[in-house]
């Protein structure tokens, strides 16, 4: 863990605001049992003239008399929290790293990417570690809902016909996956869901965060109006799973006041940029086409609330994941794909798009697993036509495919071709939503069986 590493950097954690960046410190500490000091800089601005020196040990004397206590820094936990409001306290945490490494130091704040991109002052570089926090996962969910050997045996199931699912199992796990749709990763709003099992509690929780985002425009928009930051933000719901235009967003507005407003956003890291490559190699970053993107929400609760869909017994629906025609689907596994990343790298997600008149094709996902590519194709129900995904294949010429549905898990043979040339034969391993967090290790499992 980050707590035994040698020689240990101080930690900044960034993520939106209400993921649990703040919990997250606080229970580490508890665990640890570490004395927790914690500053939060909104709260106390002048708590940052504690930091005038560059003395690590001066500032641990000023914080002692401030706070009218001992820190031991072999038995504490330093916590400076919406560090944000004090960016250039950043640049001493290389002392900290220098100079008192027995003490861990944690700094985390909900818009600090405004304060890293507009930054004057000299940032520690190679002196810190970043950690980007994102909400619950499927797997987190579940434990957080008493269903810690459900959340282990996802974790077991294998590829097919590799046994370790079962109809009753796939049953009760669809199940549970369809309330995570609805109520999100937001631990706010998990918690609601875990003690009282309603939708409209959450919904509740949700709108309350929804006005406290629109509330925080202020704090970044600068000379945007608010109306504009509104607009763009209210339309990322409704349009999720399509390429993002400008005009959809606010026909009566110029695309580069649309573009700003939506940079702002994306900064607050309550949406994020889904790129489209052309995927011919890796890494998928270097084909991205600049002008053709999706946008994600945070979260799926959060988006399922913005849509209304919590209203009108949301179980009776044959299929959840149909609402929206299948965007809140789609929106779930960016969601789990995101976590896929390690801590310390800021998730990227890529789909592939291919607009030729007349030969139009687009792939929801594309991602890189070692030194392959693999397309995803997300398919709201059991069934749905694949033309996209065998066209990207009999082009690439790739072995392997995934396909997230609603059914049970699956591997099978599949032929693609183009209009000329050779047959394209790959595998097509079908996972249902609940196992989209799994997708490596599956990965692995499929190419050890090839």
């Amino acid at each position: 863990s980050w707590l035994k590493q040698t020689p240990r950097k101080p930690l900044v954690i960034r993520g939106a605001r209400q993921v649990g960046k703040t919990w997250l410190v606080r229970n580490l500490a508890s665990t640890a049992r570490l004395e927790l000091v914690e500053l939060n800089f909104e709260r106390d601005p002048l708590a940052a003239e504690l930091f005038r020196s560059n003395d690590p040990r001066q500032i641990l004397k000023d914080l002692e008399l401030h706070l009218g206590r001992r820190i031991l820094t072999d038995n504490a936990l330093l916590f400076l929290d919406e560090i944000q409001a004090a960016p250039q306290l950043l640049a001493k945490l290389r002392w900290f790293f220098e100079e008192l490494p027995s003490l861990p130091v944690i700094a985390a704040g909900s818009l600090l990417d405004f304060a890293l991109s507009e930054h004057t002052f000299s940032m520690p570089v190679g002196r810190i570690r970043y950690l980007y926090l994102e909400p619950l996962s499927f797997e987190e969910f579940l434990i957080a809902n008493d269903q810690a050997l459900l959340a282990d045996q996802i974790t077991t199931i294998g590829v097919p016909p590799h046994p370790g699912t079962t109809s009753h199992l796939h049953q009760r796990l669809m199940e549970l996956y369809r309330a995570y749709l609805l109520v999100g990763g937001m631990p706010e709003a998990v918690a609601a869901w875990r003690d009282e099992k309603s939708f409209m509690a959450c919904a509740a929780i949700h709108q309350a965060l929804l006005d406290t985002y629109r509330d925080d425009f202020s704090k970044y928009a600068g000379r945007i109006p608010h109306h504009r930051i509104a607009r763009v933000f209210e339309s990322v719901p409704r349009l999720l799973g399509r390429k993002f235009k400008y005009v959809a967003v606010a026909g009566d507005d110029k695309a580069a006041a649309i573009k700003h407003a939506l940079d702002l956003l994306l900064k607050a890291r309550l949406c994020y940029r889904i790129a489209a490559t052309h995927a011919r190699g890796i890494p998928l970053g270097a084909e991205t086409q600049e002008r053709v993107f999706k946008i994600g929400f945070l979260d799926s609760g959060l988006a399922s609330t913005a849509l209304g869909l919590w209203r009108g017994k949301p179980f009776e629906r044959q299929d959840i994941t149909l609402v929206n025609e299948g965007a809140l689907a789609e929106q779930s596994v960016a969601q789990a794909l995101r976590t896929l990343e390690p801590p310390f790298q800021d998730p990227s997600l890529y789909y592939w798009s291919r607009e030729l008149r007349g030969s139009e094709a687009e792939l929801d996902f594309v991602i890189q697993h070692g030194a392959d590519i693999v397309p995803i194709e997300v398919k709201a129900g059991a069934t749905g036509s694949m033309k996209s995904l065998h066209l990207f294949m009999a082009e690439r010429g790739l072995p392997l495919a995934i396909r997230i549905n609603a059914d049970s898990p699956s591997l099978t043979t599949v032929d693609a071709r183009l209009t000329t040339g050779p047959t394209t034969r790959y595998k097509l391993l079908s996972l249902p939503f609940y196992l989209a967090g799994q997708i490596h290790r599956l990965i692995e499992d499929t190419n050890a069986a090839r």
